[in-house]
């Protein structure tokens, strides 16, 4: 396997969607499911910050390790007054990063991607499973705590909460089409 730095990637030509994890391209194609499912996410968060504040958005490159790029499939940021919304980079992880399952990288996002997303200090994981219907959660109990203490699943029947989205609560049933 070659390597590839930071700034390879970012200069080269990988097909739209593609991230840089430990020096080697992932490429994704998300299913239409996937997509759908993004889109509801994305709007639930952008509703919320219209009045709660911070910036809710898709994919970009976050640097969140010497050689990891990670696009998240939606994120949300508390504080984006430093944000430059057309660099081609933003150094470190949004407040927020959900990531939607897909059937080649779900290995990924619960072990390897959720690893470095917790060592670059991302507050909040939402790992959004469709086929189960479900949410895993994993989060800091405190801005001070070292690691992802907190875990919990949401399914259905259940809302979507967070301590850094006050008022939010997203019926979990309401983020995924119906059968």
């Amino acid at each position: 396997m070659t390597r590839v730095s930071v700034q390879d990637f970012l200069t080269g030509s990988f097909p739209r969607g593609a991230w840089l994890i430990d020096g080697e391209v992932v490429v994704n194609d998300p299913t239409l499911l996937h997509q759908e499912v993004c889109a509801r996410l994305l709007g639930v968060l952008r509703q919320w910050a219209s009045s709660g504040g911070g910036m809710a958005g898709y994919g970009g490159n976050w640097v969140v390790a010497p050689d990891t790029v990670l696009k998240p499939d939606v994120w949300w940021l508390a504080d984006p007054a430093s944000l430059v919304l057309d660099a081609p980079t933003v150094a470190g992880p949004p407040t927020l990063a959900v990531e939607v399952r897909s059937p080649g990288t779900w290995a990924v996002d619960l072990g390897r991607k959720r690893s470095l997303y917790e060592a670059s200090g991302l507050a909040e994981l939402w790992l959004v499973d469709p086929p189960a219907r479900s949410v895993l959660v994993f989060r800091r109990s405190s801005a001070t705590a070292v690691a992802f203490d907190v875990h919990e699943e949401r399914s259905a029947g259940e809302s979507l909460t967070s301590a850094l989205l006050p008022g939010l609560a997203v019926p979990v049933d309401s983020l995924f089409p119906a059968h």
